[in-house]
């Protein structure tokens, strides 16, 4: 078993400077710091087998024909969003600092309000549950497109001590599979803020590609903030 070094700040201030700098004299942009740092996590965060709560995921979506709701996973299920039974759950996840960007990074023109995000036609909701009946989350197709077959996917784990189990990737996997089966969709996007590598991550493992970065398009905290738009194709 490999020792964990202890690796001073310091040290990783000078690797990143000199990287900059070898950077910079091949003229890197925006746009290839991004890359060098997704294929960096790559890199180092590919783990040497898969997880088991991640194998028992795949394994059990792949096994389900989901055409229709309920969805039933090995550890969620997702309902249809019922405004009268489930605003208020919506409304308590969106004021978290997590919460918020499910709407902020949404690609519309303007922003919208969570009465405007649940009465719209073109949006399709779903709740996310425990299988004990405990709801932790939303999912969501957003822009709802039946004439070009396309849709904008939104996710959300509203409980923070959740987050970071595993729940957000299952629901997704199988929302992906409900938008490919049910809704007949043959794109599916998302969009991202510019600094969340993480999400940008996991959006890869899910079969998101990059498509491209919408400069200056949002503002956050009084600071305008790119959009990494990614996109999911179905034949």
């Amino acid at each position: 078993m490999n020792e964990e070094k202890n690796i001073s700040e310091a040290t990783i201030e000078a690797l990143t400077r000199n990287f900059f700098k070898e950077a910079n004299s091949y003229g890197f942009q925006y746009e290839h710091y991004l890359k060098f740092v997704n294929f960096l996590l790559d890199m180092a965060l590919e783990p040497q087998t898969k997880s088991t709560i991640e194998k028992t995921i795949n394994a059990t979506n792949k096994s389900l024909n989901i055409s229709a709701l309920p969805i039933k996973t090995q550890r969620l299920t997702i309902t249809k969003f019922a405004p009268k039974n489930h605003f208020s759950f919506l409304k308590e996840w969106l004021n978290d600092e997590f919460g918020r960007y499910f709407i902020l990074s949404l690609s519309t023109n303007h922003s919208i309000t969570p009465e405007e995000l649940v009465s719209s036609g073109n949006n399709i909701l779903g709740l996310i549950s425990l299988n004990d009946g405990t709801p932790i989350g939303l999912m969501g197709f957003i822009n709802y497109n039946k004439q070009h077959s396309k849709a904008e996917l939104r996710k959300i784990i509203g409980v923070p001590n959740l987050r970071g189990k595993g729940y957000g990737k299952e629901a997704t996997l199988a929302w992906i599979e409900y938008g490919k089966n049910a809704l007949k969709l043959k794109k599916i996007y998302l969009n991202t803020i510019d600094t969340n590598i993480r999400n940008i991550k996991i959006n890869e493992e899910l079969g998101f590609k990059v498509e491209g970065i919408l400069r200056n398009e949002i503002i956050i905290d009084q600071n305008y903030r790119d959009i990494l738009r990614m996109g999911l194709l179905f034949d």
